[in-house]
């Protein structure tokens, strides 16, 4: 049995429960240019994903740079038009051109906090625009808001007046869970929002981001690469691998009874705490 073979072995989804997004058959080709004489060459860069994610859960993607998660996550969000595919969230379909809408219900938070800030801006404007752009209440209103979600993620009151340039690599991720949180959206699509920071400010955001799901029973597509923080975070993983999803199945499952051998080889090049148990076999290897 190949890997193609493998990759079709997706096990049934979970008990039947409320969909808050559903990916449909999605794919996405560029067409890369080769020269004047010759014809594009078509890459697929995600290819016919689908998925379901349900209310309140927290589903992790994850596979090496390049396989297609980032480009997965811009077409969650509209910002990306898929080539084939649909992406329907409570049972609608999204519509690119309606992204006001859309970010009602569906909020990303990014890999790096400091380029996803306008510097320009301070904390409390950065947090309050998603409201003025959406004629959300009054002035005072928008202020209390602000002030309220701030208060939530943990930024001290100082910080309010404050650029992002002023912060902490930890202060300006909260900054941005806190903009993504102002419009109480259903849906957070976190796109490796730990890997920028110190290993024990990670702890501190995703121990956050769990809380954060508690209190307003979000629901999650965690995207990473690193195997240890979608341990400790979500309930199902689905591993991606040049654009496809090759295994989809619980969390305790992936981690002891991976059946794809992608995914496999994932686990293996894992680096682990212990140092007594050197460098990971493939990891040396490459």
């Amino acid at each position: 049995m190949n890997m193609g073979d493998l990759g079709k072995m997706l096990p049934a989804e979970p008990p039947a429960g409320d969909i808050a997004l559903e990916l449909c058959a999605l794919s996405k080709v560029y067409q890369l240019k080769r020269g004047m004489f010759k014809a594009p060459v078509p890459l697929k860069a995600v290819n016919d994903v689908s998925l379901r994610l349900y209310r309140g859960e927290t589903l992790g993607l994850v596979g090496e740079s390049g396989c297609g998660k980032s480009t997965l996550a811009k077409m969650l969000l509209g910002l990306l038009e898929p080539s084939s595919g649909n992406v329907l969230i409570n049972g609608q379909e999204v519509d690119p051109t309606r992204r006001r809408e859309n970010a009602r219900h569906i909020q990303p938070i990014f890999q790096d906090p400091y380029s996803s800030l306008n510097p320009r801006k301070t904390v409390a404007q950065i947090v309050g625009l998603p409201l003025k752009l959406h004629g959300i209440g009054n002035a005072a209103e928008q202020e209390r808001k602000v002030r309220e979600i701030l208060d939530l993620v943990g930024m001290p009151e100082r910080t309010y007046g404050q650029y992002p340039n002023q912060l902490s690599g930890g202060q300006r991720q909260r900054v941005a869970i806190a903009r993504a949180l102002i419009l109480r959206p259903d849906i957070l699509i976190c796109d490796e929002p730990t890997s920028a920071l110190d290993v024990s400010v990670q702890a501190q955001i995703l121990n956050l981001l769990l809380d954060l799901k508690a209190e307003f029973g979000l629901t999650y597509l965690f995207i990473s690469h690193d195997l240890g923080v979608v341990e400790h975070l979500v309930d199902r993983v689905a591993v991606m691998n040049k654009g496809s999803i090759v295994e989809l199945q619980s969390r305790e499952k992936i981690f002891s009874d991976a059946q794809h051998p992608y995914t496999r080889m994932l686990l293996a090049s894992a680096l682990t705490p212990d140092p007594g148990r050197g460098i990971p076999e493939l990891a040396a290897a490459a």
